[in-house]
């Protein structure tokens, strides 16, 4: 038989455009979560140059790649500035604010060697990846709720949930799901005083908020402040995927340093978790934060900033809608009154080209929706107003979405820690969601199936998302490439 000739790269590249067709837009600022869009064609431009310029440098071996070493000192020593960082602070580059959080549990971890039970204590706001440091490195997460009426963390209650086991107290600048800064001056004072750290988790702030003129105290001009993550691909405008991690002093850092000589290879050393580290996303960051520079990023910052006060001004005009709770960065939470949901006007958002994050309610907090305004939103902030009047007009005439008793019934009797896949099969049957093959076959509108996952206690809904997200992530039927 004779084989089939592989495609051209032509029709390689007209099916990954075909592919793309069905992904939220990148860039023009109408997707309100997961991307970041200066509005800079030029720069965008640069940095992917530079990403594929870079694609295939190893971060792994600096003696080998110097470039990549020097440019993530530069990266540090930017970011160190910005964030008034004192002589001798030390810093890395990771691949993004995850693995920054991960690292700086981690560090704390490993420098109370004499804890055997280590704690951290966090605010309930904090990010989730703090729990999933928790999870994965043994540290056990002592959660506090926040103050009801800001929604910032609770120095109080936070003072009285360390002890002796506590290793790390955590604070965010600003929190991802009400976009508040928490007291970080009033939290970082109670870690000192005991010998602990204090990690300020500013990867969606930290390249904003030091270009804005207002706002509380939160970088290392904090006394207490031992570790501060920031993200690059987010509002440094840089190709994903970037984040820094800054420790105070350098003995902050050695617990996520790595060597092993303990094998036949060579010796492994690494900063991270990871080893090969791809320079393309390095030298991406390096040559964007260079050319909008730190004139740049300031116009940038305000012109986010002043968007998401005119969009939350806009917000109390409609009926129907409020802000949770005033933004102090680039990042806002609306939620309802009652006479409709966040899941249908996402869906009706989503309908007038405009993504808009739902977030599910949490402890007494109702179901919000989440914005996140990058510079590119700004010109289209009076647009996206009339799109969300519209939505919300749609929603309040739908009204909110009732979720079936009898289905919501059939979820509360399963057990989270035992839900196989049969079991899941059987969820997805009866909530009108199986696919062809085992699969699963999602709706064009998500409203009823994130009313249903909103009825759903927490641990029941991770069981419930993580089924899916196994039957979404199986290999693909069919035949191979150059098949």
């Amino acid at each position: 038989m004779t084989p089939t000739p592989p495609p051209s790269a032509d029709a390689v590249l007209a099916a990954l455009r075909d592919l793309q067709a069905g992904d939220l837009p990148t860039h023009g600022g109408r997707t309100l979560a997961y991307v970041y869009d200066s509005g800079l064609a030029e720069a965008d431009a640069l940095g992917r140059e530079a990403l594929a310029m870079f694609a295939s440098s190893n971060g792994l071996d600096p003696t080998a790649f110097p470039s990549l070493q020097r440019m993530e000192n530069d990266l540090v020593a930017d970011a160190g500035r910005l964030l008034d960082a004192p002589e001798g602070f030390t810093g890395a580059v990771t691949s993004g604010g995850t693995e920054s959080i991960l690292l700086a549990v981690l560090a704390a971890r490993r420098g109370a060697p004499h804890v055997t039970d280590p704690s951290m204590v966090l605010p309930s706001s904090a990010h989730a990846a703090f729990l999933k440091a928790a999870e994965y490195l043994g540290v056990r997460p002592v959660v506090v709720d926040v103050d009801p009426g800001t929604l910032r963390a609770d120095p109080v209650a936070t003072a009285a949930a360390v002890d002796d086991s506590t290793v790390l107290v955590v604070v965010s600048a600003p929190s991802y799901a009400h976009g508040v800064v928490d007291p970080v001056a009033e939290v970082a004072a109670l870690a000192a005083e005991r010998g602990i750290r204090c990690h300020v988790d500013a990867c969606i702030g930290g390249w904003v908020l030091p270009h804005l003129d207002d706002g509380p105290p939160w970088t290392f001009a904090v006394p207490g402040v031992t570790s501060i993550s920031v993200d690059l691909h987010k509002y440094a405008y840089t190709p994903k995927g970037v984040s820094l991690l800054l420790h105070r002093d350098a003995s902050l850092r050695r617990g996520h340093l790595f060597a092993e000589a303990g094998w036949p290879g060579y010796t492994m050393l690494n900063s991270t978790m990871q080893s090969t580290k791809s320079g393309g996303p390095l030298a991406a960051a390096w040559a964007v934060t260079r050319f909008i520079g730190a004139d740049g990023y300031a116009r940038l910052a305000r012109t986010a900033r002043d968007a998401t006060l005119e969009l939350a001004s806009a917000a109390t005009e409609l009926d129907g809608l409020h802000v949770v709770a005033a933004p102090d960065s680039t990042l806002l939470a609306l939620a309802t009154d009652g006479s409709c949901d966040v899941f249908t006007i996402a869906d009706e958002m989503l309908a007038r080209g405009w993504f808009v994050q739902p977030q599910m309610a949490f402890g007494d907090l109702p179901a919000t929706l989440h914005l996140t305004l990058s510079a590119a939103t700004a010109p289209s902030v009076p647009e996206f107003v009339t799109a969300l009047r519209e939505a919300v007009e749609a929603a309040r005439a739908a009204g909110p979405i009732a979720v079936d008793p009898a289905l919501a019934g059939m979820l509360t009797s399963l057990d989270p820690a035992t839900l196989d896949d049969a079991g899941f099969a059987g969820v997805l049957a009866a909530a009108g969601l199986a696919g062809d093959g085992g699969g699963i076959a999602l709706p064009d509108r998500m409203a009823p199936v994130n009313a249903l996952l909103d009825a759903c206690p927490p641990r029941l809904r991770e069981a419930l998302l993580v089924g899916v997200l196994d039957r979404l992530s199986r290999p693909t039927p069919g035949p191979g490439p150059g098949d």
